[in-house]
């Protein structure tokens, strides 16, 4: 059992950091956030050096790594910054279903676009009335002769909008599939297609700068080699697409975590209060002592999900165990952060209240902790008759 990250694997995290000190400025993202202002530039010379689709094959633009030099690469941008670090992590969203369900010519021509930073990636499953419920599909495609015609609503769609290159949709195709999933299909919707739309769903309270859409389908037809994967497969490859998404979540909760706890160390280590450093109060040392057990446990199981990912064992339990643990550590950790700076934590400036603020979605997309729960119990009780 080896618990030391390799030489390449350090050099990566090292990289990563880098970047962070040279292009993540607090005014500037301070602004963004205010603004809710995509960061464009940052998003292209990450891309330029290698960060977006670093786990994509080579042949596709990418660096031929796995999971795991992925998830360090997004808790080193989380680290830096909670709102900048998602909106980077998640600039290739969904690129994995084309990546591991895609036809050559759907890899050839969309990858590539994703990792060098001229379009985002979308991944368009959750509808208004069904929420988690990813088994009812409202959205439906139809095939009329070569060509698929779509119609629907999708919410809460990340990277939708103006940035966004495609779509990977989530369709019923056969409405006489019983049970309902079993009719699914995935397809690829460019999202420049005539019938396309993408509106914001409004101002959220955490990850502001990120594109987050509402998109409609209005008689959007596409050709019928738009298909990824197999038909009526698509709920199937949904699933297995979020196996490993859900680590990546797990490591933005991690990056977040550690990077409010960065931020609390180094001012209770300043801050003087009653003639002495908050730092030297034993009760200042057990918040400190809490927040890094946390983020170490939470740690362990999110790089042991990724090494068991790129070992060929697919364990949802395994990353539903990572994905609860990482958010849960992140709202809490984050929380103790404000605790920690008091008056001065609910400020702006400070930035802790904006960790905090950003690390609630990670209990929610991607499946909400609940959700998380489900799953876990499931592998663990298996079918209860």
């Amino acid at each position: 059992m080896e618990f030391e990250l390799t030489k390449e694997q350090t050099r990566i995290q090292q990289s990563v950091r880098e970047f962070v000190k040279k292009e993540f400025q607090k005014d500037l993202i301070m602004e963004m956030d205010e603004k809710h202002e995509y960061p464009v530039d940052i998003w292209k010379k990450a891309a330029e050096l290698g960060f977006i689709g670093i786990h994509f094959p080579e042949k596709y633009s990418g660096m031929g790594y796995g999971v795991m030099e992925n998830i360090l690469v997004a808790e080193e941008l989380c680290r830096g910054d909670s709102s900048v670090g998602a909106c980077l992590i998640l600039a290739d969203f969904a690129s994995e279903i084309v990546l591991h369900f895609g036809s050559d010519e759907q890899k050839a021509k969309w990858l590539p676009k994703v990792a060098e930073g001229e379009v985002l990636s979308c991944g368009a499953f959750t509808e208004p009335d069904h929420g988690s419920d990813i088994t009812r599909m409202e959205t439906t495609a139809v095939k009329e002769g070569d060509e698929w015609v779509v119609n629907g609503t999708k919410i809460f769609i990340t990277n939708g909008g103006p940035l966004a290159g495609f779509y990977s949709v989530l369709c019923q195709t056969d409405p006489d599939a019983s049970p309902g999933h079993r009719g699914q299909s995935l397809i690829l919707v460019e999202a420049d297609r005539p019938g396309v739309s993408a509106t914001s769903v409004g101002t959220k309270m955490g990850i502001r700068p990120m594109y987050t859409a509402e998109v409609v389908f209005k008689d959007v037809r596409v050709p019928a080699a738009n298909l990824i994967g197999k038909e009526n497969r698509g709920f199937y490859q949904v699933l297995e697409f979020f196996d490993e998404s859900r680590i990546l979540i797990a490591a933005q909760g991690l990056g977040t975590a550690q990077g409010a706890f960065d931020r609390a160390l180094a001012y209770v280590k300043s801050r003087e209060q009653f003639g002495r450093k908050i730092a030297q109060f034993q009760i200042t040392q057990h918040k400190i002592a809490d927040m890094a057990t946390k983020i170490e446990q939470a740690r362990l199981l999110v790089y042991k999900a990724a090494w068991n990912f790129d070992q060929g064992r697919i364990d949802p339990k395994l990353t539903s165990m990572a994905k609860m643990a990482a958010g849960r550590c992140a709202v809490e950790v984050c929380d103790e952060a404000i605790q920690l700076l008091g008056g001065y934590g609910y400020m702006l400036d400070y930035e802790v209240e904006r960790f905090a603020r950003d690390a609630k979605i990670c209990e929610l997309y991607e499946g909400t902790k609940e959700i998380q729960k489900n799953t876990i119990a499931s592998a663990i009780m298996g079918k209860l008759k």
